[in-house]
């Protein structure tokens, strides 16, 4: 693979479809007509489609599930036919389906719980829904997935789940950020932590229809810690944890990088945004944890990246499309990146992640952004980005507040920064990165090259000093 360009002079324009909420955003009406018989050859629900349905789609179009409809059988999926083929079409914009935005032509592709759709399986959609989308024979039709519970975990089941109080929110009220105190975990001694997931249980209907997921939940976010104080008070002993957002998916830290969630300790619920969503809702926040054996103990540290992004500085300029944002920050260790995840708001359209190590420019990751779904992208292990001390990290991000961008209520409005979603923030603090010292960087690097298989002609996106690391350095250093 070749070094990339830089990114600032990398633009797209993005087919808008408005709002969604992980439901196929054209009306039914749009379906195929009469069925069609199918034909030797011919793509077919029971054969070819229902399987991909299977892998990408059924865990939200479900009964009791987010999405309004159900795709589980074809009488269920054949009016929504052309609407799949128009949704999936869009691959990695904005408006997609499924919710996956990572650009596929640019940066690292190895990301872990990829949903995203093939190009054969795309074809296939498109061919069914052109076709006349033929049901086939139901002989071919796979075994139903076994969905033992519309709010199932999607991390498994976890081994702590600890509750926030409830709220209620009016129908028609302004935005809060509140505070919801401290809640006990209950735990007698110290637990390392392999992942953890945040739900919302509310009382609305899950046959309610909804224009977007956000309009199904009142908590749009909680940043929350862990506290060996029962006051609440955050220090350096403190845990803080992966902010939980609206269409968000769970964290399943690296196996070498479990945290703490200590004794007698409290989750500390420092501020929740509440919104309302038209219809006076109870609701409340499950903490789900799942930990490592007793014994395990952490062999890296965590370590924060400030100064990757800006706040009430913004400045966005009214009904303009490709307006660029860019922050910088110098990695003061080396590190690895475990996750990506660009946050923007209702404007945002993009944002890439790039290296910069002398005059080496990679580009890490590109994603398009849309503020109906929050995602975080997870490398997988073996395409962490491996950074030396001293690089630099430089985030772009690209609004649109043009007529095109049917997120924003009002494009002739100037916005500045802001905590509300018609303002704007542009950062990527929501990342997370583990502290390497010297000898476990040289480590990683050799191990990393190693288990690619690279030679000294290769080029490698993520590890700039990878090809520095002698071959018959890596045989001697690599599983030490």
């Amino acid at each position: 693979m070749q070094p990339n360009n830089h990114l600032a002079s990398r633009k797209f324009s993005l087919w808008i479809w408005g709002p969604v909420a992980g439901v196929f955003g054209l009306a039914a009406s749009v379906a195929v007509g009469a069925q069609s018989a199918a034909s030797p050859g011919d793509v077919t629900f029971t054969k070819d489609i229902a399987p991909i349905l299977q892998r990408h789609c059924q865990t939200c179009h479900r009964p009791d599930s987010l999405a309004p409809m159900s795709l589980l059988t074809y009488d269920e999926v054949r009016p929504y036919a052309r609407s799949i083929k128009a949704r999936t079409a869009l691959r990695t914009q904005r408006g997609a389906m499924p919710p996956w935005f990572i650009e596929k032509d640019i940066g690292i592709q190895q990301y872990k719980d990829d949903p995203s759709l093939s190009e054969e399986e795309l074809a296939a959609i498109a061919k069914w829904a052109d076709g006349g989308a033929p049901r086939g024979n139901p002989a071919d039709m796979p075994p139903p997935l076994n969905f033992q519970s519309g709010d199932q975990w999607k991390l498994g089941q976890p081994d702590l789940i600890v509750s926030s109080p409830d709220v209620t929110v009016k129908a028609m009220s302004a935005d809060q950020w509140v505070s919801l105190g401290t809640v006990a975990t209950g735990l007698t001694e110290d637990r390392y932590v392999r992942s953890v997931e945040v739900r919302e249980i509310n009382d609305i209907p899950k046959t309610v229809d909804s224009k977007t997921i956000g309009g199904r939940f009142v908590f749009h976010h909680m940043n929350y810690s862990s506290s060996t104080d029962p006051s609440g008070r955050i220090d350096e002993t403190s845990t803080h944890w992966p902010l939980p957002e609206v269409g968000r998916n769970g964290d399943v830290f690296p196996q070498e990088a479990g945290k703490l969630l200590a004794a007698r300790s409290v989750l500390v619920l420092e501020q929740a945004h509440i919104h309302a969503n038209g219809r006076d809702t109870k609701a409340h926040l499950e903490f789900a944890f799942k930990f490592h054996p007793k014994g395990y103990k952490p062999g890296v540290k965590w370590v924060s990246v400030s100064g990757l992004g800006k706040g009430a500085d913004l400045d966005v300029k009214p009904l303009m499309a490709n307006q660029e944002l860019h922050a910088y920050a110098v990695l003061q260790q080396h590190t690895k990146v475990v996750t990506f995840e660009p946050h923007l708001h209702a404007a945002g359209t993009r944002m890439c992640l790039e290296a910069i190590f002398g005059t080496d420019i990679q580009t890490l990751s590109c994603a398009a952004y849309d503020h109906n779904w929050v995602r975080t992208y997870a490398y997988t292990d073996d395409a962490m980005p491996l950074l030396p001390k001293g690089t630099i990290l430089h985030i772009i991000g690209v609004l649109d507040t043009s007529p095109a961008n049917r997120n924003i209520v009002d494009g002739r409005n100037w916005s500045g920064g802001g905590r509300r979603s018609v303002s704007n923030m542009f950062h990527d603090t929501l990342g997370t990165y583990i502290e390497l010292n010297e000898e476990q960087f040289e480590r990683e690097m050799a191990e990393r090259v190693k288990e690619l298989k690279l030679t000294k002609n290769d080029y490698v996106i993520g590890c700039p000093l990878c090809m520095g690391v002698s071959l018959p350095e890596v045989a001697s250093t690599a599983g030490r």
